[in-house]
């Protein structure tokens, strides 16, 4: 029996127990939580800022240093083709939080001040009638918390925005990307970081005051963000990769950053909830192009492009006890658009009533399956280039749209020109063009992705 089948038919009968005793003997909401424990598991979101497709030695780094994140990724699933919704930190963020195109909501590039955001035609926050994986998980039992950087709306000039609490999270503490309690910024960094130290400890906090409920928590940390401004003892330890400081300074973050992880693993364990807790591992956009293609695994691209260097991202999970140890899935393309309904059918929750999702629910290839996809993806980004970021070198900027159908990427603007078709199921690094090759696949996806900028675009 596979594991999705195993676990399926585990969560049928311990819920149908739940309910025959809570009906005989009136069994109080406490206890009913504890008895779908099993089936409904934490989940923590672990959202890494800027992290690179090409930044851990489980991906085949052999400069990094990152022995728990890479143990996460041995104890569970680590995917290969694992997509952001945008290539830049609101709009990914607005797409892993509603299972829908940030599009839709208006939010396009970083969210800025509020004359920038007029510029772009773009919202200064999520609207709060969005649906949220927080507040449909809330609503059916779950104790829900936000920590870390948030960059859906309020800092700047923005004062009006929403709190968190207005998105469904229970508890909330952010960077100043944010309004409501804010962390400490770290000392001496211009780029609103905080301690992941504290987020860590925020989170298992919250974990260890909710024993008896199920919980959804975001750990959302921002310093592998530049500037990166590791320890001069941890900077030390690679001096030998040469006099770039700024190669030192981020191997130096990186290991840091991973020593919080593993921080995190432990005190899962120390609470004995490491296999009641589902660990989702992800970054939310491309690096920055401080190294090159170092970070990126050599995709083209980065921060703020359309290559894949901008948009495929580290994407790993692992239920103790639940997914079986060190799978690597190279065949499914999965989206955090997906993780919305994919975690709601995990905790068998229903999902919310006359809303459509863009992002499928691929649940079983969380749980081990490779999958095929049945809609193909798409991204906007860049159209308005003074108010969107984009990578100094002239090869890593795109075009402002993107389809992924099938093993098929398609690259073109937004009228019509300069398509770009890569065949990325046997090559990830779109150097050689073959629109001129396969014109009937160029004019169906270029039309197609065109159609989706029409429909989304408001």
């Amino acid at each position: 029996m596979g594991s999705e089948a195993l676990l399926r038919g585990l969560m049928k009968k311990v819920v149908t127990f739940t309910l025959a005793a809570a009906a005989a003997t009136q069994l109080s909401h406490v206890t009913f939580a504890k008895e779908l424990d099993f089936a409904r598991p934490n989940i923590v979101f672990v959202l890494a800022d800027d992290m690179g497709w090409g930044d851990l030695a489980c991906y085949g780094n052999q400069k990094a240093h990152t022995p728990h994140i890479d143990r996460l990724a041995a104890e569970g699933i680590r995917f290969e083709q694992f997509y952001a919704a945008s290539p830049v930190c609101s709009p990914s963020r607005v797409g892993a939080t509603t299972g829908m195109y940030p599009e839709r909501w208006r939010i396009r590039s970083f969210l800025q001040t509020q004359f920038n955001n007029y510029m772009l035609g773009q919202a200064n926050y999520l609207d709060p009638n969005a649906p949220t994986l927080a507040r449909t998980l809330r609503n059916a039992g779950y104790a829900t918390a936000h920590f870390g950087k948030w960059h859906m709306g309020g800092g700047r000039d923005v004062y009006d925005a929403p709190l968190p609490s207005a998105y469904g999270f229970d508890e909330h503490r952010v960077n100043i990307e944010g309004l409501g309690p804010r962390f400490a910024q770290v000392p001496g960094n211009s780029n609103f970081a905080v301690s992941t130290a504290d987020v860590v400890d925020a989170t298992l906090d919250f974990l260890k005051r909710h024993p008896d409920q199920p919980c959804y928590v975001n750990l959302w940390p921002s310093d592998v963000h530049t500037p990166h401004v590791p320890t001069e003892a941890t900077r030390a330890k690679y001096a030998a990769l040469g006099y770039n400081l700024q190669r030192q300074n981020f191997y130096g973050n990186l290991e840091e950053f991973d020593q919080q992880i593993g921080r995190f693993l432990k005190g899962l364990d120390e609470l004995g909830i490491a296999e009641k807790t589902l660990v989702i591992f992800v970054g939310d956009n491309g690096p920055l192009p401080l190294l090159a293609g170092e970070r990126t695994g050599s995709m083209r691209g980065g921060k703020g492009s359309l290559y894949e260097g901008g948009i495929r991202v580290p994407g790993i999970v692992r239920w103790k006890g639940r997914i079986e140890p060190g799978q690597v899935n190279t065949q499914t393309v999965f989206s955090t658009l997906d993780l919305l309904p994919s975690l709601c059918a995990i905790a068998e929750v229903a999902l919310p009533a006359g809303v459509t999702f863009d992002g499928e629910d691929l649940s079983a290839a969380l749980l081990g399956e490779q999958l095929r996809r049945t809609h193909p993806l798409f991204w906007e980004y860049g159209h308005m280039q003074d108010y969107y970021p984009r990578p100094p070198s002239a090869t890593d900027q795109s075009p402002t749209l993107a389809v992924r159908d099938g093993d098929w990427k398609l690259l073109v603007n937004t009228d019509g020109s300069g398509a770009e078709l890569y065949n990325i199921g046997s090559s990830r690094f779109e150097f050689r063009n073959l629109a001129g090759d396969y014109p009937e696949i160029t004019t169906r996806l270029s039309q197609m992705v065109r159609d989706w900028y029409a429909e989304v675009r408001h």
